[in-house]
């Protein structure tokens, strides 16, 4: 049994959870989100509560019941107060700066890169070296935030590149180092 599908999502005040078909609409302050369902899932909203409930007990729907409980909650609390993601740039030299809707980064190659901002993502740059990338949508944030640490990931000996706030990254010792 699913215990995180079976959690009714509770419903605040300013959103309207709308159930048509095998889509699931969102609406809130900060916009509007919709997520098809997949057809073994049930979603029904009722006194100010959403709930998923499964169609049968087979393995697949068995784990499309938490996974869209999560999506739909994920969808909730983004139409409410959203996600942001902090990216760091650790290198010398290496800068971030805001031009327009595009992220202009030096990273070390002979020429900035720049990064098109998709529609509906918001990124902030602060002291050269700190972006802070907001959103509404949990899922299109990760993939933005990926594809910018994908630019330069951390590498283990100097620890230079782009990398989480919160991410560990493991230095090495280099050939010096053993003895």
């Amino acid at each position: 049994m699913s215990r995180i599908g079976l959690l009714p999502i509770p419903i605040p005040a300013g959103v309207k959870v709308n159930v048509s078909g095998a889509a699931v609409t969102v609406e809130g302050k900060r916009g509007t989100l919709t997520e098809q369902v997949a057809p073994n899932v049930e979603v029904r909203v009722a006194d100010g509560r959403c709930s998923v409930a499964r169609r049968d007990d087979s393995k697949l729907s068995r784990s499309m019941h938490g996974l869209y409980r999560r999506l739909i909650q994920n969808m909730v609390t983004g139409v409410t107060d959203g996600f942001s993601k902090v990216l760091l740039v650790n290198g010398v030299g290496y800068r971030a700066e805001l031009k327009g809707k595009s992220l202009l980064l030096a990273l070390g190659f002979s020429n900035p890169i720049e990064y098109a901002v998709p529609e509906g993502i918001g990124v902030a740059v602060e002291a050269n070296n700190r972006i802070v990338v907001t959103s509404n949508s949990r899922q299109r944030l990760g993939q933005v935030c990926a594809e910018i640490r994908s630019l330069r990931p951390p590498e283990p000996y100097k620890g230079k590149g782009i990398r989480y706030e919160k991410e560990f990254v493991r230095r090495k010792i280099g050939k010096t180092g053993v003895k």
